[in-house]
């Protein structure tokens, strides 16, 4: 297995395991909106049965499904995908600038978040921006060119 491979296999699994920790929090409850960084204010309107919340989990759930499915495309692990470089270069962008805030925590000015978990969170989705940034660009010649690329 190549390197670039080798890394969106690694950041489809960082992102399949994101997607179901937050589907397990819908399961767990209140508490487990706290732990996955949803607040205090989000944890306290699924206490109250407010289903918001839990739609807005599902989305984000099945977006890091979708990106983990586009990784695992790129990696040659499933079949290609239609727009597998679009996704890939999005959630590289988007796992990039939230893994920012390990460098400036300040960006997520949330007195409900502690400033261990915005520290940690930061340098996982960081890894994995690298991860994605680094293999799309390594495997790029060999993604799928069906679809709008």
């Amino acid at each position: 297995m190549t390197i670039g491979r080798l890394l969106l296999a690694v950041g489809g699994a960082m992102s399949l395991v994101a997607s179901l920790v937050h589907l397990a929090a819908i399961i767990g409850g209140p508490n487990w909106f706290r732990w996955i960084g949803a607040g205090e204010r989000i944890a306290r309107r699924v206490e109250t049965g407010d289903k918001s919340p839990i739609i807005l989990t599902v989305g984000i759930a099945a977006a890091l499904m979708v990106i983990a499915i586009a990784a695992f495309a790129g990696a040659g692990i499933i079949r290609p995908i239609p727009l597998t470089r679009f996704v890939l270069i999005l959630a590289s962008a988007v796992y990039l600038a939230r893994g920012m805030a390990l460098f400036a925590p300040k960006l997520l000015r949330r007195p409900d978040l502690s400033p261990a978990f915005v520290v940690v969170s930061s340098a996982i989705v960081l890894i994995m921006g690298i991860a994605y940034a680094a293999g799309t660009a390594l495997q790029w010649p060999h993604l799928s060119n069906q679809g709008a690329t």
